[in-house]
């Protein structure tokens, strides 16, 4: 298994948000640097790690590291 850093932000086009496309980091580290870099310029920002096993290409459920400013509604909940 290995563990996969994403970092998804989205920008506000008038009232809706529309995603960037997800961005990959080496570590959570990284991923939350990427995310404070982002964020004064997005709308919001969605840290999250899930684990992935590459020979079967099975993923887990996603686990959500840090959400800053506005995200979509339901999006990673709970």
């Amino acid at each position: 298994m290995a563990t996969m850093y994403l970092v998804q932000a989205f920008k506000l086009n008038g009232k809706k948000l529309i995603a960037d496309p997800v961005q990959q980091a080496k570590s959570e580290e990284k991923a939350i640097a990427t995310a404070e870099r982002l964020a004064p310029m997005r709308a919001g920002v969605l840290v999250f790690s899930q684990e992935v096993d590459i020979e079967t290409d099975a993923y887990d459920e996603p686990r959500v590291i840090l959400r800053i400013g506005s995200l979509p509604p339901g999006l990673m909940d709970g």
